[in-house]
């Protein structure tokens, strides 16, 4: 229930405190006076978009609370939110100067998300230009479903179809990835190809570069070679010849004298390195032929690896690789990606089961409620002045799975005898709109557990005794919730159990919007005064104490 609004630098509105209580709580007020002001406060409580414009003083914030009575069965909200539970539960929206707005649940801050889940649960507002949800397919089903019993059945069958949702957008996502992936797929495969072939993996770019390098000038290193080993067997006075004279000669010196000892060993040494070079020259000399068939491979090899640098725009072997292994990768990934596809596909088969099954289930305990449904709004509307109202609801089935199951529904109307039923948005007029919705959240406030309704001047069109009616529905209504009514007939005020006008006055030359609690007295002067107008006549004052008698 709500116990207390209070609103602070909000429009016109300075500062406000309303206490409210059980029962039917009645707010009249002249046209203009503030009430919508007072709504629209009331509206950010229940997680609507704030306005910097709505300040009233841009040099401090707006601030919005609402105080609550909370039973026992609100914990578990508390708990899965990490807040604290309290009986006596304060929700507060802050707007500061910049535009911002920030929200607190018993002065602990809390996302939009938060509030509005559990103040959607406590209290809903219904203004006299929300009669055209009347028309709308979600209200309908929302309608029948209130008196169906299927709020738990509602909630598992949308966490399924969300679920539904996401599994079909992700094979959408899967197939595109595959589509876009198959047109390149013939491209990368001959990519893939090329680089397997290419041997990447034990390819020496550098021992290749020096082999066509040695074979390419084959011809000056043999014959290089053979000049050198000219020299070194020269008939005359060869190298090795010469330097085996000197080995000699320096061999005797050394033994006329020990200090020619040392550079005669390392003489030695040198000739025997020398020798040893030139026995691996004389190897290397053999080993080499001039073999043009080599030189094509080798020149092969080398353009191929150029080729590939150019097409992939790398400069190594090592990138090259690289490149190789991703593509290799993307071919595995196409065959995941299929695998996923046919696990989506039959993830999906499932849920379709599922989805049927509640689907089914919602039809048919919409079905029962109908019969129910029609009788108690005909016997509604019959004391609300349409006596010849009628009213029914139909179902009709669909192939596909939408929000609310499978099938569409719509609300078919009559107000007079002797015409058929049509949907009801072709069928109603403005007078008949508010009367038929006090009908239905009459009848869903029975069903609902929603602790406080609030109605702006649903009752707008009516008067005499229909507006009689209306008083004593919304009474009846109140015996069972916390109903706070806006509104201009006296007939509606008459019922209230409290009472309290809206005011604008000029205040130290400011306009300012403020709420009264009306006394018994009180209560029946604002009662005559929306029964005669401006002046109030004895006239008025007795038939003002008739309706609240």
């Amino acid at each position: 229930m709500l116990n207390r609004i209070f609103i602070k630098n909000f429009a016109l509105i300075d500062s406000l405190e309303i206490s409210l209580n059980k029962g039917l709580q009645v707010i009249t007020g002249e046209t203009g006076a503030g009430k919508s002001i007072i709504l629209g406060a009331l509206r950010l409580i229940l997680g609507e978009r704030a306005d910097a414009k709505a300040i009233q003083n841009s040099d401090s914030k707006s601030v919005v609370e609402a105080e609550f009575s909370l039973d026992a069965t609100y914990r578990t909200f508390f708990k899965e939110n990490d807040l604290d539970f309290e009986t006596q539960t304060i929700v507060r929206r802050e707007i500061l100067p910049t535009g911002k707005s920030r929200a607190f649940i018993n002065d602990v801050p809390v996302t939009l998300e938060v509030l509005k889940s559990l103040t959607g649960k406590l209290i809903d507002i219904h203004s006299q230009f929300e009669t055209s949800n009347l028309f709308n397919e979600e209200y309908q089903f929302k309608i029948i479903d209130s008196l169906s019993e299927n709020k738990s059945l509602v909630y598992n069958y949308r966490q399924e179809f969300g679920e539904f949702r996401k599994l079909k957008l992700s094979l959408d996502h899967y197939r595109l990835r595959l589509t876009e992936g198959n047109k390149e797929s013939d491209y990368k495969f001959f990519l893939l190809n090329e680089l397997n072939e290419a041997a990447l993996d034990d390819f020496d770019l550098e021992e290749v570069r020096n082999q066509l390098k040695k074979q390419e000038n084959a011809g000056a290193i043999t014959k290089n070679l053979k000049d050198i080993f000219l020299k070194l067997d020269a008939e005359e006075i060869g190298l090795l010849d010469s330097l085996n004279y000197i080995k000699s000669k320096l061999g005797r010196v050394a033994d006329l004298s020990h200090e020619f000892s040392l550079l005669n060993t390392r003489l030695g040494e040198n000739i025997l390195e020398f020798k040893d070079i030139i026995f691996e020259l004389q190897n290397e000399a053999e080993k080499i032929e001039i073999n043009p068939v080599i030189l094509e491979e080798l020149n092969e090899k080398v353009n191929r690896i150029n080729s590939l640098f150019l097409k992939h725009h790398v400069n190594s072997v090592p990138e090259l690789i690289e490149i190789r292994d991703a593509i290799a990768g993307e071919q595995s990934g196409f065959e995941e990606l299929q695998g996923l596809i046919a696990d989506t596909e039959k993830k999906i088969v499932e849920q379709e089961k599922k989805l049927n099954k509640l689907a089914e289930d919602l039809s048919r305990n919409r079905k029962k409620s109908i019969p129910d449904f029609k009788r108690e709004m005909e016997i509604l509307l019959k004391k609300l002045g349409l006596e010849k109202g009628r009213i029914e609801v139909e179902l009709t089935q669909k192939k596909d799975f939408t929000t609310f199951g499978k099938e569409d529904i719509r609300l078919l109307f009559q107000a007079n005898a002797g015409f058929p039923l049509k949907p009801i948005e072709t069928a109603i007029s403005g007078g008949e709109r508010s009367r038929v919705m006090l009908s239905i959240k009459k009848l869903m406030a029975e069903n609902d557990e929603l602790p406080t309704l609030i109605l702006d001047e649903l009752d707008t069109g009516v008067s005499g005794k229909i507006a009689e009616e209306m008083g004593n529905v919304m009474r009846g209504m109140a015996q069972n919730m916390q109903l706070i009514v806006i509104t201009h007939l006296a007939q509606v005020a008459a019922k209230g159990d409290d009472n309290f006008k809206v005011l604008k006055e000029e205040i130290s030359g400011k306009t300012q919007t403020r709420i009264i609690p009306l006394n018994r007295e009180e209560k029946l002067q604002e009662i005559a005064q929306l029964l005669s107008g401006a002046r109030i006549t004895d006239a008025a004052v007795s038939q003002a104490k008739l309706l609240m008698d």
